[in-house]
């Protein structure tokens, strides 16, 4: 049998031992007799098994993709990147460089070079992820297999590529998968050069967390410390030469995490889109407010949203948080094993040597899942689900490491024989909760877990001594399929869409729902996808799955004429101006018509849920006469839709929030004095935050402006109206000016 399964890892050749005074004569082995492989040599399942697992990631990520909503926030960005090579450098939500996203733009440089190259559309934009957490599971395969073996590093692989809410965010165009890579990339290479002392790897390891930084920014920094602290004690290198390369290192770190930043603020601000999510429109303020320690520590405006209590999409911050009804079905399932597995493999380590790989490995994977579970767990800013697929490749390492090292103190020390078998119940008892949460959803799995797990169990007391050693390999993998099982069930409802929901660009989860929902106190929308937490997830995670279109379609955004398939916001919902959620507004936009994601058009407006009628769109361009932008509308929602919708660049005045300040009175009449600007978007409460900058421009439109009726470009509009008169009148008779949204037309003529 291979190392899987033997109590003790095999002995390495050393040429300090000293030579024997008689070399004994070897007795040969019998014929029949099967001898284990060389430690160096890979067993004949290893690269099969490894195959099969990249294969079994690949169809999960990649099966019925085109029919997943994903996130036409940077859908648009991807697209405008694919017209201007400026807007692709800066991240620009609009290919006309008025504002960018709120993340820096590495991920979308990365999809927009594979969409300059294929064209726009699902499949070219989301080739590059699918591969980078292909690349993910490879790269954490290697790493494991270093140090325990070929059979730790297929369990970990298998663990990582099953891990649902690691599924749901692969399937979409968040940046999290490529950040994903990154971190596991650099911590890799920085166990390497534990090992084999030398600097390179550890530059390496430098650059890939910077290159996270410039994906997610600070996200990208959460396992640095442990990677310090293992390089720090466990290298071969004297202390005073592992001083110096971590100083090399730094510098590296900070050359591949601020260049972007630096370069942008060498441009000057009128010369560069405004920096979304950020107060001043600077790089650097998006790194220290929104993207920072407002993320960990909440705030209101621009400093991260949420305002406390986690932003309401993972449920109250909080020790606990990683088991509530929100997140413990997209990532628990196996963290209970992973913390016996770390303690327990710390423990078995001993008095090992200073540079022992093996508790390196374990402080280093062990610190990557306990720094990440407790900024996720205690972060008072805004805290999606999909946030905690960074904590998956720890978790994975120590189950597959970890679980190695007891399973061979389950053989080798009676001491430790309860170890293995008490962790494995654990896991099984915690998945039949976390199944049982879901009522009604495959109610037979939870029974089948179970039992399986209790056979394995048994397995694995009779079969532990003698030469049983097949059988044995048959209980440890019935006791990994038990303990994957929920998980993968999971996981495979997202491609299937088997769940009680559809996902959604920007809220992934997998499983059935099971959260009870509620912002800034109870557990979220439990995978509620799409939708606000506790407002009608499924329906509205259906209605955003409409919105994913053919092959070669315009990913996350609608053709014109259809319905939009954002379904949720993510930092409006609380920012200042945003709406409360059970409104079913975004900041800005009107209840009137509308849908999530972006504001209804009342009135002369024409559009609904940040979409637009193929007659209006038709009416916008044959009248745009030369501006640059198409329209201005109030949030980076309504204006990504059209942007997808027209193909054109459509200015986001206020942001992704309706709180950035990039839109002032003084630039709107520049624009509209230079003829680059001609239609704008009014309505809904003042529009964004509501600030003196918003109702400025509000007042300047409304006086100056002249209103685009309906029957301007459509053809039905009179008959519409005359059969929905009387039916109407009595909420028409209701309604006020701040429930419509209209689109007004400003020539250069109208600035005085």
């Amino acid at each position: 049998m291979t190392s899987a399964t033997d109590p003790l890892p095999h002995p390495t050749a050393s040429t300090d031992r000293p030579r024997p005074t008689a070399t004994p004569t070897p007795t040969p082995a019998p014929p029949s007799t099967p001898t284990a492989p060389p430690p160096d040599k890979a067993p004949r399942w290893s690269l099969p098994a490894l195959l099969s697992i990249l294969v079994l990631a690949a169809v999960l990520y990649g099966w019925n993709l085109s029919g997943s909503g994903l996130n036409s926030f940077y859908s648009a960005a991807v697209l405008s990147g694919t017209q201007s090579w400026k807007a692709w450098f800066f991240g620009s939500l609009d290919a006309g460089n008025f504002l960018t996203v709120d993340k820096p733009p590495f991920a979308l440089m990365v999809m927009g070079l594979s969409c300059r190259v294929f064209g726009f559309g699902t499949w070219q934009m989301m080739l590059p992820l699918i591969l980078t957490a292909l690349g993910t599971i490879w790269t954490l395969h290697s790493s494991v297999k270093r140090v325990w073996g070929h059979g730790a590093a297929a369990v970990a692989a298998l663990v990582l590529a099953l891990t649902p809410i690691t599924v749901a965010i692969n399937r979409d165009n968040n940046p999290d998968t490529l950040l994903v890579f990154l971190m596991v990339g650099g911590a890799a290479l920085a166990l390497r050069a534990v090992h084999n002392g030398r600097l390179l790897p550890l530059l390496g390891s430098a650059a890939c967390f910077g290159l996270a930084f410039n994906t997610k920014m600070l996200q990208g920094y959460i396992a640095l410390p442990a990677v310090f602290a293992v390089y720090l004690y466990a290298a071969k290198p004297r202390l005073v030469k592992r001083l110096v390369n971590l100083a090399a290192a730094a510098v590296v770190l900070a050359v591949s995490s601020f260049w972007w930043a630096a370069a942008v603020s060498l441009v000057p601000a009128d010369e560069r889109p405004y920096i979304g999510g950020s107060t001043d429109g600077t790089a650097w303020n998006l790194i220290t407010g929104y993207n920072g320690l407002g993320r960990v520590l909440g705030g209101e405006g621009n400093g991260g949203g949420g305002g406390g209590g986690g932003g309401g999409f993972s449920g109250t911050a909080g020790i606990g948080r990683m088991f509530n009804d929100t997140l413990g079905g997209q990532i628990s399932w196996l963290i209970p094993f992973a913390a016996v597995a770390l303690v327990g493999g710390l423990v078995l380590c001993g008095r090992a040597p200073r540079t022992d790989l093996t508790r390196a490995a374990l402080v280093m994977w062990g610190g990557w899942t306990a720094l990440h579970y407790l900024t996720f767990a205690m972060a008072e800013g805004t805290m999606h689900p999909y946030y905690t697929t960074a904590l998956a490749p720890g978790i994975a390492a120590l189950c597959g490491g970890g679980g190695l090292m007891l399973l061979r103190a389950f053989r080798a020390d009676r001491r430790w024989v309860w170890v293995l078998p008490l962790a494995l119940a654990v896991t099984a008892g915690w998945a039949i909760v976390l199944l049982r949460r879901a009522s009604g959803w495959n109610p037979w799995l939870w029974p089948a877990v179970g039992v399986a797990m209790a056979l394995a169990i048994t397995g694995l007391f009779v079969f532990r001594s003698g030469n049983r050693a097949r059988l044995l390999a048959a209980s440890v993998a019935a006791a990994v399929v038990a303990s994957v099982a929920g998980p993968a069930a999971y996981a495979w409802s997202v491609p299937s869409g088997s769940a009680a929901g559809a996902m959604s660009g920007t809220n992934p989860t997998a499983g059935p729902t099971t959260g009870s929902g509620g912002f800034g106190g109870g557990a979220g929308g439990g995978g509620g996808r799409g939708g606000f937490p506790g407002t009608g997830g499924e329906q509205a995670g259906q209605d955003a799955q409409a919105g994913g279109q053919a092959d070669g379609g315009r990913p996350g955004g609608t053709p014109p004429g259809a319905a939009t398939d954002d379904a949720a916001t993510d930092d409006a919902a609380t920012a200042p101006g945003g709406t409360a959620p059970e409104s079913g507004t975004a900041p800005g936009g009107t209840a009137t018509g509308g849908g999530p994601g972006g504001a209804a058009m009342g009135g002369g407006g024409g559009m609904g849920g940040g979409g637009a009628s193929t007659e209006l769109l038709s009416y916008l361009k044959k009248n745009q006469d030369g501006a640059k932008w198409l329209l201005a509308v109030s949030s980076s929602q309504s204006a990504a839709q059209l942007i997808l919708s027209s193909g054109e660049p459509v200015i986001s005045m206020w942001g992704w929030s309706g709180s950035d300040n990039a839109m002032t009175l003084a630039r709107l009449k520049e624009l509209v004095k230079n003829g680059e600007l001609h239609y704008i978007q009014l309505g809904g409460g003042g529009m964004g935050g509501g600030s003196t900058a918003t109702s400025e421009v509000t007042e300047w439109v409304q006086k100056n402006g002249t209103a685009v009726k309906e029957s301007d470009y459509s053809t039905s509009s009179s008959t519409t109206s005359d059969s929905t008169s009387t039916s109407t009148s009595t909420s028409a008779s209701t309604s006020t000016s701040t429930s419509e949204s209209t689109v007004y037309r400003l020539d250069a003529s109208d600035v005085t």
